[in-house]
């Protein structure tokens, strides 16, 4: 593109929990930036991503999802996280929702608090690929409020393009000598490799117990070491809060601990382009949430 003007800037993607933005974020970006699963309260703090193209620079901010009610100390962490980032400077706002999800108080919420910010918005449907329950009409009065609207499935990556295209549309431009917080070409993420790490840990414990395992979990990375120019060790621990879910994770003859092992193990090695050994251990502190939430 000779002679086109570069684009820059920074959008914020909100919406309530569950509602894709991290899948979305993942395949937008083209790596994983955000860990995933058909959980609530998966991403625990907000993640900024770095997009780079001929047509420039954009950093999205991905926020936790927010929740009407704030009861556990981890639920009220989170809405206190997300608020923060709301004041950030942005550009533009995405505001995603799923309309497989009926309207209700806690997206109500979300709308007013999105309603608040004085920027460019977006609001981006999500799930359209799945038609066998909706609630769309119950969104269609909201797209009067916002610049666009864009019909997604994040998970498919359907429309994506349309969407990005307005998005750098609706971008300033570039101003000269500046410079967006360059990051690691992979994660490209403005939080260190422990824990990237941990999140990826964290995410195979979500997706592989099933609803066995209630928001009691998380995973701590104490060590990442380069054993040779081929190998590097890592150092983890899952963290939950009672006995009864310890047993749960190690399972029978530690087969489920194995497997979740085995699972982070890969896709660590395939983020860092190494070998990788993990050394994983499950250990019970009722406190956890208080110390690394």
């Amino acid at each position: 593109m000779e002679n086109s003007v570069k684009k820059s800037g920074k959008v914020l993607l909100v919406g309530r929990p569950n509602v894709g933005k991290s899948t979305f974020l993942n395949n937008l970006i083209g790596q994983k930036v955000a860990i995933t699963s058909p959980k609530a309260q998966t991403t625990r703090f907000p993640i900024k991503a770095l997009l780079e193209e001929e047509r420039g620079t954009i950093v999205f901010v991905d926020t936790p999802g927010i929740f009407a009610k704030a009861e556990d100390k981890l639920s009220k962490k989170i809405n206190q996280n997300t608020l923060a980032t709301l004041h950030e400077e942005v550009d533009l706002v995405l505001y995603m929702v799923d309309h497989t999800r009926r309207r209700d108080f806690e997206e109500a919420k979300v709308l007013g608090i999105v309603r608040k910010i004085d920027k460019p918005k977006i609001l981006v449907i999500n799930k359209v690929d799945k038609q066998d329950k909706s609630f769309l009409a119950q969104y269609e009065f909201m797209k009067e409020e916002f610049t666009d609207s864009f019909e997604i499935s994040a998970l498919h990556s359907m429309h994506l393009g349309p969407l990005l295209n307005r998005i750098f549309e609706l971008m300033p431009e570039k101003k000269e000598g500046e410079n967006l917080e360059h990051v690691n070409p992979y994660p490209v993420m403005n939080i260190d490799s422990r824990t990237f790490v941990a999140e990826l840990i964290r995410e195979k414990v979500f997706l592989m117990m099933g609803e066995e395992i209630p928001y009691t979990t998380t995973a701590v990375v104490d060590e990442i070491k380069n054993r040779s120019n081929d190998l590097t060790y890592v150092k983890a621990r899952i963290l939950t809060t009672e006995d009864r879910y310890k047993r749960m994770i190690i399972g029978a003859e530690g087969r489920k601990i194995k497997e979740i092992g085995s699972y982070a193990r890969k896709e660590i090695a395939l983020a860092i382009g190494k070998k990788v050994y993990l050394d994983v251990t499950v250990e019970v502190d009722p406190h956890w949430q208080e110390l690394y939430s």
